[in-house]
């Protein structure tokens, strides 16, 4: 009889998945308890965590600077089990004895001193269907099937690169999680044949897909990379369309403004227990050069 392999180890602070009582949303009008106000709410966002980041990217594309400020947190959580300690109070206020950590995202609620949410895919949509208006749609009706089916092509990206690189170049199941990433890839390329998006018929704007891909982009070649061999990491670089896509995005305030390269770095570091594998020596994009400094605007109509 054959061993099972044991599973690797967590990171020491892996962020939990929230408590189903720190999933609330934002209601529509004065009956739901927690409804759209501004300078009600407030974001608690880390931006060297993939979640926060998007939910950052989203913020700004909408245009939410005045109407629901952000509280930027350490890039490395300060506290044991990947807690933010500044997060603490708002946790013990809402939910005695959590037995989760502090994590971030949050969107908290300044009237009741509680959180609303810490689940960020709940946060995205209360963003764009609560508070949202003047900026892109990013979630429109007739796109929402194809944005899930780029979301769970960018989880099969995340989930095998992380795989690969747990098991080592040396793995047989190496060779089989890299053929996951490379058809997740390669069906995300094809869709940006002939246009700036990923998805068609958007007119010209950015959706969730576009803010999710982006991301996943980002982490793939700042943090993922690291962990694989030199010849993958060359057949990652040839998908073009997906990279210059990546820097046309990060050139734009709403996207690249939001890159903390050097946080990133610092939380790979602190969290990661892999091997430094040939593929770390050159990054994909030089994410500091496709920045260019200038204000989060409102996106172009």
């Amino acid at each position: 009889m054959t061993a099972t392999p044991a599973t690797p180890p967590a990171a020491p602070w892996a962020p939990r998945t929230a408590e189903p009582s720190l999933r609330g949303r934002i209601g529509g009008d004065a009956r739901s308890g927690h409804y759209a106000v501004a300078h009600r709410y407030r974001l608690h966002l880390s931006l060297s965590c993939p979640d926060c980041l998007r939910i950052a990217v989203t913020h700004s594309l909408l245009n939410l600077g005045e109407t629901l400020p952000v509280t930027l947190l350490p890039t490395v959580p300060d506290g044991p089990h990947g807690e933010h300690s500044a997060l603490r109070p708002l946790y013990e206020a809402s939910s005695h004895q959590h037995p989760g950590p502090a994590a971030a995202p949050v969107l908290s609620d300044g009237w009741t001193g509680r959180i609303v949410s810490a689940h960020a895919p709940d946060i995205l949509r209360d963003l764009a269907d609560r508070f949202g208006g003047e900026g892109p749609e990013l979630y429109p009706c007739h796109a929402r099937n194809d944005i899930g089916v780029v979301e769970r092509l960018c989880e099969d990206i995340n989930e095998a690169a992380q795989r690969a690189g747990r098991l080592g170049t040396d793995s047989p199941e190496y060779e089989v999680a890299l053929d996951t990433l490379f058809g997740a890839l390669e069906s995300l390329e094809r869709r940006l044949a002939g246009r700036d998006h990923v998805l068609e018929g958007t007119h010209d704007e950015p959706t969730f897909a576009d803010v999710r891909l982006w991301t996943t982009l980002v982490q793939l070649d700042t943090v993922h990379r690291c962990h694989l061999d030199a010849a993958a990491v060359h057949r990652i670089a040839d998908h073009r369309r997906l990279w210059s896509y990546a820097r046309r995005l990060a050139a734009l305030p709403a996207f690249g403004s939001h890159l903390d390269l050097e946080g990133i770095a610092r939380r790979h570091h602190a969290r990661c227990r892999g091997h430094e594998a040939a593929g770390a020596a050159v990054q994909i994009v030089d994410w500091a050069a496709a920045r260019r400094p200038g204000p989060v605007t409102l996106w172009p109509r």
